[in-house]
């Protein structure tokens, strides 16, 4: 078997990033141009919006120019986030990245000019370029075919819209971070996961890699299969704030054995991540399990991204169990229910699904 056949494959893109003068329409918009967008970049706009692959773009040129351009033909409303200016390709695609809490290597840019994709290529390596005359090709390559396409992916451009909504009113607040989170009003629904759930939930596994303590992915089958059983609880998080609703952000599978509620997986979306938002959900499953006489205890499985993970169940109260670790196995952790502290001022209000 040959390297590349032995290479990871790259994840699906979350993130197409456009250049726009010659690729997203036709010429360079200057005062008193009107260049038209071209049909086939429009199709490519909605196919993958439809998907819940969302766009930026990365131009040159005057910002208030080319954002009356994209006004005066309907485009803005596509677009996450906008980058014009003189600086490089690459400094626009990784603040975009940033501003999306996306990783690197779910970034795609597409552009006419082969300096400008070469130039993101080597400051970026991971970012997968194309030039423009592939534009309308795209949404059949399979980097662009996400395995789950949920009602929630096809409101993601909103989702990451009303988000950037909030980032500007964060930068308000300064430094004061905390005045920030509480002025959010955030308020999350812990509750059963249901027949509805189920795609979204799956798709949480695949798409979720920071915040997630084993790793595991679950299709909806499983997922289905085990809420139905005696022996697991499969729980959904919901989020929402004065902005609007995040949506389906976080999923949990316990395990219910006699003494012990195990987590075998839990997870937190990464758009959510810096609402410590995963913390208050960790903190309510282990209460949760408290009451209801078992001790908490947790399965973690170490990857290339999930370190914040451990830290954040260490933060919570787990502790690693020295005899029941298992040669090759995940790492134990449990709560010493006679040891919970007091519960803590949050600045999310969680509210039970039986509530």
């Amino acid at each position: 078997m040959t390297a590349a056949a032995d290479a990871p494959v790259p994840p699906v893109v979350k993130c197409l990033v456009w250049d726009l003068d010659d690729t997203l329409w036709d010429g360079v918009v200057l005062e008193g141009d009107e260049p038209e967008p071209f049909p086939s970049a429009l199709k490519t706009l909605r196919a993958l919006d439809e998907r819940g692959i969302v766009h930026a773009a990365a131009g040159r040129g005057e910002y208030s120019v080319t954002s009356r351009h994209l006004g005066r033909h309907g485009l803005e409303e596509w677009f996450c986030d906008v980058q014009v200016g003189w600086g490089t390709k690459s400094g626009a695609v990784r603040r975009i990245a940033e501003g999306l809490n996306i990783g690197l290597d779910t970034v795609a840019f597409v552009d006419n000019d082969p300096v400008e994709r070469a130039e993101v290529a080597s400051a970026l390596p991971t970012v997968r370029c194309y030039p423009a005359d592939q534009a309308a090709a795209l949404p059949d390559l399979a980097e662009f075919q996400p395995e789950f396409v949920t009602e929630e992916a096809g409101r993601r451009r909103q989702l990451y819209r009303t988000e950037r909504r909030r980032q500007a009113a964060e930068e308000e607040f300064g430094a004061d971070r905390q005045g920030f989170l509480a002025s959010l009003g955030l308020e999350m629904t812990v509750r059963d996961a249901t027949e509805d759930d189920l795609s979204r939930a799956s798709e949480l596994t695949v798409r979720t890699h920071q915040l997630n303590t084993s790793g595991l992915t679950y299709d909806a089958d499983e997922l289905r299969e085990l809420a139905a059983s005696d022996g697991h609880r499969v729980q959904v998080a919901e989020l929402r704030d004065g902005f609007g609703d995040y949506g389906i952000i976080g999923l949990a599978v316990t395990e219910l054995a006699a003494d012990d509620a195990v987590l075998r997986l839990m997870l937190m979306s990464c758009r959510v991540a810096s609402r410590g938002v995963g913390a208050v959900l960790l903190d309510h499953l282990v209460r949760d399990a408290a009451a209801g006489g078992r001790r908490p205890v947790a399965h973690f499985v170490p990857t290339e991204t999930n370190r914040n993970m451990l830290v954040t169940l260490r933060f919570a109260g787990f502790a690693p169990v020295a005899d029941e670790q298992e040669a090759g196995g995940p790492l134990v952790l449990a709560v010493d229910p006679g040891s919970l502290a007091p519960p803590r001022h949050s600045h999310v209000r969680v509210v039970s699904g039986t509530d």
